[in-house]
């Protein structure tokens, strides 16, 4: 018989930035004395910047006095990856869940991150793929998905953000993930569609379940 894993996804709906972020370490530290089972929290965030653990990869174009005028957070964070950017319309979820038990690496956890996008982008008309050494999603050289991840004890937090149909004009205030001359896209550009987010949710879930669980 093979061993059932329990997954739990948790639709938190809009959520601060940093409310999610002490979430996450609540639910990891939890996850660790396995008082919780394995855990997918699927958010949107208001308008926030965040910025890795890769100091050479975070790149700002403008101060931070002139986002904070313009009703953009911004947060250091200890992840994988450089700068990258949130804002509603973009789907973002962060698995908090046993490496061991799921008998994964980081590396293969990584590429599993990326096949869950590649199937739901696919779902909404849109076919995307990996490029070697740079995580996340991309369409034709633009790049629609971001992954940054961190695993402690075996346990990951942080996770992936996939642009649905979210203004991506906030991009215009950083270089994604350090890598100069990149162009951001969203399902709604590539494709003219506009997606419920529920509907996106619950596709996302349904996916999380089926590699997860």
């Amino acid at each position: 018989m093979p061993q059932i894993i329990e997954l739990d996804v948790c639709d938190s709906g809009l959520t601060d930035y940093r409310q999610a972020l002490q979430l996450q370490h609540q639910l990891r530290q939890k996850r660790q004395q396995e008082k919780v089972p394995n855990t997918v929290l699927i958010v949107e965030h208001p308008s926030v910047i965040t910025l890795g653990a890769r100091h050479n990869a975070n790149k700002l174009l403008v101060a931070r006095s002139t986002l904070t005028q313009r009703q953009v957070d911004v947060v250091d964070i200890r992840r994988g990856g450089g700068t990258t950017a949130h804002n509603p319309g973009q789907i973002v979820f962060y698995p908090i869940m046993n490496l061991r038990g799921l008998g994964l690496g980081i590396s293969e956890y990584v590429s599993e991150l990326e096949q869950i996008g590649i199937e739901l982008l696919e779902e909404l008309a849109v076919y995307s793929g990996r490029r070697k050494g740079y995580p996340g999603l991309w369409v034709a050289g633009r790049k629609i998905a971001s992954i940054g991840v961190r695993v402690s004890k075996f346990i990951t937090y942080h996770g992936m953000a996939i642009n649905i149909h979210n203004d991506l004009s906030i991009f215009n205030y950083i270089i994604p993930c350090g890598l100069d001359g990149v162009e951001m896209t969203s399902v709604l550009k590539e494709t003219g569609e506009y997606h419920s987010m529920n509907q996106v949710k619950e596709r996302l879930s349904q996916l999380l379940i089926r590699h997860f669980s």
